[in-house]
């Protein structure tokens, strides 16, 4: 990481101290972790500070950490569960009585400071609430609207205070949230022409159900050295 940087991550340990937590990078980026409770509280002065002047929100995303680092498959062997969550899971609806796990889903603001040149990261986890919530940053940077709509539509995360939180991507009548890591790949439903009703209509998904097995590595005479210098003569 530059000195630039370096400098800006003195500046914030000293300015924000235990409200933020640094997270390590291995690209030489600027990533902090902030409470929930705190966010707003340090948006606001990440973009009104001279010292940090962060007037740009490039883009606001969520993420599902659920498996975060668990491999689905063996690459040496082929196997009947490969890839199974796209038949076999069942979508998870909202349901009030849930509670997920503290960091399961998280929201990753990506900042610019135009005046310092300097990007940052800040990283919110939604804690264990159900539906997961955490507070709209529209009212500081304006262009968090239609990403904040992305991301509920896309993982259902909730954004306290926005002006216009609704489906941005997905159909008005859409259950379920796709980018969650246990919704089925292959959706729930499909819509069709129905000729009775002279209009698209939707109905249970008919794809075959089926398990998706990768490619793999395989360790057989096919590929044994000797013989592929024998074919090349």
């Amino acid at each position: 990481m530059t000195d630039r940087y370096e400098t800006l991550a003195a500046r914030l340990d000293e300015r924000f101290g235990e409200q933020i937590t640094r997270v390590a990078s291995n690209c030489g980026e600027l990533t902090y972790e902030v409470g929930k409770d705190d966010l707003i509280e340090v948006a606001t002065a990440l973009r009104n500070e001279a010292e940090f002047g962060f007037e740009m929100l490039i883009d606001v995303c969520g993420v599902d950490y659920l498996s975060y680092g668990s491999d689905e498959w063996n690459t040496s062997s082929a196997t009947g569960t490969g890839f199974s969550r796209g038949v076999e899971r069942e979508p998870v609806i909202l349901d009030e009585a849930d509670e997920f796990d503290p960091k399961r889903f998280a929201v990753v603001y990506h900042l610019l400071s135009l005046q310092h040149n300097i990007r940052m990261r800040l990283r919110v986890y939604t804690g264990t609430e159900n539906p997961p919530i955490v507070a709209s940053v529209v009212d500081i940077w304006n262009g968090a609207n239609w990403f904040e709509r992305e991301v509920f539509d896309l993982f259902g995360i909730l954004f306290r205070g926005h002006p216009d939180l609704r489906r941005i991507l997905t159909d008005y009548g859409f259950i379920g949230h796709p980018f969650r890591k246990d919704f089925p790949l292959i959706g729930t439903v499909e819509v069709s022409y129905d000729a009775e009703k002279g209009r698209v209509a939707y109905q249970p998904v008919s794809i075959e159900s089926r398990t998706l097995v990768p490619r793999v590595i395989r360790d057989d005479n096919r590929y044994s050295a000797d013989l592929k210098d024998a074919s090349d003569g």
